[in-house]
């Protein structure tokens, strides 16, 4: 495993009507100070992707510099209005953007291989997501392929296990069983979003960390009008989660108290950090 891994892990951008310009000039300030080796953007880039809304997305995206960027796509990056795109191209402007056209990727970087699942699905569950069982054996052969002591990220936009203040509707369908699976592939960590309020837990074995909305005005639940995001700093066998929170109208995001989790299978149980 990579010593000192440091990532910076961010969803929710909304990048549209909810966006909030002095939330991303704010995030890009604490990407500056904390210098992570990666940025993970867990989904929801856009409010209704549209081209003008990646575009956006973009310039954000593009003042991280040399970063290497881990993106995937959430539920609000396909159209839900238009719907005759929806049903024929859903993920035409996500390729445009990406410049790409696979949606699940593997990203190698400094000991650590980083799988992105696509759980956005356009067709049949616009809100709270899918994952296929190709995806999951798509993650198996990476993982496999991955070095010995690679540490294992997945990175997936909706959530797997339920939010205490029941924002964020259901998890994703089968949640359990694909927590399962991942845990025996040797996945460390799953990263996310989707829910809009901090949500750090442990869930079938698994470090399952979700992030608020970074950019936009649509936090919910206890962070209803806030901002937020995470610093993960990963070691041998365990990371320690800073998360951030911006209050309404604040000018910066300010460090909340650093939480520490084991790593993968080593952390057994179940539990939660509220926030």
């Amino acid at each position: 495993m990579a010593p000192g891994l440091t990532v910076l892990h961010a969803s929710d951008l909304q990048c549209g009507k909810p966006f909030l310009p002095e939330a991303a000039d704010a995030l890009l300030r604490v990407a500056h100070a904390v210098s992570p080796d990666l940025v993970v953007v867990a989904g929801d880039l856009t409010q209704r992707a549209k081209v003008r809304e990646y575009e956006t997305a973009r310039r954000v995206l593009d003042r991280f510099g040399e970063l290497p960027v881990v993106v995937t796509p959430g539920n609000h990056d396909v159209p839900l209005y238009r719907v005759w795109e929806r049903l024929g191209q859903p993920f035409r402007n996500w390729r445009n953007f990406t410049g790409r056209d696979e949606l699940d990727t593997v990203t190698r970087v400094h000991g650590a291989t980083v799988v992105a699942l696509s759980s956005a699905a356009p067709l049949r569950a616009v809100v709270n997501g899918r994952l296929h069982p190709s995806q999951v054996d798509f993650a198996r052969h990476a993982f496999a392929d991955a070095a010995h002591d690679d540490l294992r990220i997945l990175v997936v936009h909706h959530h797997f296990a339920p939010v205490p203040t029941a924002e964020g509707g259901d998890p994703l369908p089968g949640a359990a069983g694909l927590a399962d699976s991942f845990r025996e592939m040797g996945v460390d960590v799953v990263l996310g979003g989707h829910v809009h309020q901090l949500h750090l837990r442990i869930f079938r074995g698994l470090p399952f960390l979700s992030t608020g909305t970074a950019t936009s005005r649509r936090g919910r639940g206890v962070e209803a009008g806030w901002n937020s995001f995470c610093v993960h700093r990963f070691a041998a066998g365990h990371v320690e989660v800073t998360p951030y929170r911006r209050a309404p109208h604040a000018a910066d995001f300010e460090p909340m108290d650093t939480v520490g989790f084991e790593l993968g299978a080593r952390g057994a149980g179940e539990g939660s950090v509220a926030r």
